[in-house]
């Protein structure tokens, strides 16, 4: 089951944090800050698909975003792609407590960022401010809103620890740039936006490390310039899926006749993908350590792109969003050891 991180309240920090606030030019204090942005902070609920060793089995996700526009009334929120990636309803919850149904406009699993557009945007919800995350530097103070464990709107503080540049930290997400934190993060908060002390958004939370399981104060941020660089939104294809980049050793278990190719693992009803009849795995193996899924399709190419790397992929995703809605699509992939072609149509 995928794993979601996030954030929660530390009633200390409440106390000792003002000062620092008021040092650095901020006047405003921090429970009028919270007051302030949480209008703009959602609750993001997913209901999809896991394969395990037993087989595939249903779960629910919860995860965190923030409202970055109400353009014509439906509104776009930005939260992690772990949390929603791959999952067949996607719902979010406003301060209000209304819930409203959201689907993926624009994914890229690479940087764990996506961006949802809203059936609507209700009357208690609110357009946050974005800030320059270049401009943040290690020391300075950030909040963090989100649903730890479900609790809605819970608030932590921390400070900035670290910077970290586009693949030094996590292997599996590459394009991210990082800002790491002190700040609370457990489970339940991924995609849950981090303010500067002005109020702005700089920040979603991502990952952590613990060696415990619970928050030990090594949070890691996708700061919010590199999110707005690689979501552009466009028809998703890649949002729809989840899996794993096979190359190398991997590949060669699975006898990919090319350098590499995508093992689908679960496919988001409705989409491109599932239209096409792209087929998702049906249980889980453990390659060298690693659990790797089977019995799903092995995407080999699609639009005669081969899947051979992240790069790749995005040629991919920018392919299809230039497709005219209904123009034919096509791909190849492996199936129970023969090579196929699938087709369907763009939307």
């Amino acid at each position: 089951m995928k794993k979601a991180l996030v954030v929660m309240v530390a009633a200390s920090m409440l106390l000792t944090s003002s000062p620092t606030a008021e040092s650095q030019g901020q006047s405003e204090s921090l429970d009028d800050l919270f007051t302030r942005v949480s209008p703009s902070v959602v609750v993001v609920r997913a209901k999809g698909r896991d394969v395990n060793a037993a087989g595939v089995t249903r779960f629910n996700e919860t995860g965190s975003g923030v409202l970055l526009s109400a353009d014509g009334g439906h509104g776009r929120v930005m939260t992690a792609a772990h949390v929603v990636n791959g999952m067949d309803e996607i719902t979010v919850e406003g301060i209000g407590g209304e819930v409203v149904r959201a689907t993926i406009i624009s994914a890229n699993a690479a940087a764990d960022v996506s961006l949802l557009q809203l059936e609507r945007v209700t009357k208690a919800m609110r357009v946050a401010r974005t800030g320059d995350s270049d401009k943040m530097r290690v020391g300075q103070q950030v909040m963090v809103v989100g649903a730890p464990y479900g609790l809605a709107y819970s608030m932590s503080v921390g400070w900035i620890s670290a910077r970290w540049a586009p693949n030094t930290i996590f292997p599996d997400m590459p394009l991210a740039e990082f800002l790491q934190t002190t700040a609370t993060i457990n489970t339940g908060n991924s995609g849950g936006p981090v303010f500067n002390m002005a109020g702005e958004v700089v920040a979603l939370v991502s990952q952590n490390i613990s060696k415990s399981g619970g928050s030990e104060g090594l949070g890691f941020l996708v700061t919010i310039n590199s999110a707005n660089k690689l979501l552009i939104p466009r028809k998703v294809f890649w949002g729809a899926l989840q899996g794993v980049l096979l190359k190398g050793r991997l590949a060669q278990v699975f006898n990919v006749p090319a350098p590499a190719g995508f093992l689908v693992k679960t496919v988001a009803q409705g989409s491109i993908a599932w239209n096409m009849g792209l087929q998702g795995s049906d249980g889980l193996v453990t390659i060298e350590g690693k659990q790797v899924p089977i019995g799903g399709d092995i995407i080999l190419s699609v639009e005669d792109i081969p899947v051979a790397s992240e790069d790749n992929i995005e040629q991919i995703r920018n392919r299809l969003a230039a497709v005219s809605p209904g123009a034919p699509i096509k791909m190849k992939v492996l199936r129970a050891g023969k090579v196929i072609e699938l087709t369907g149509k763009s939307q």
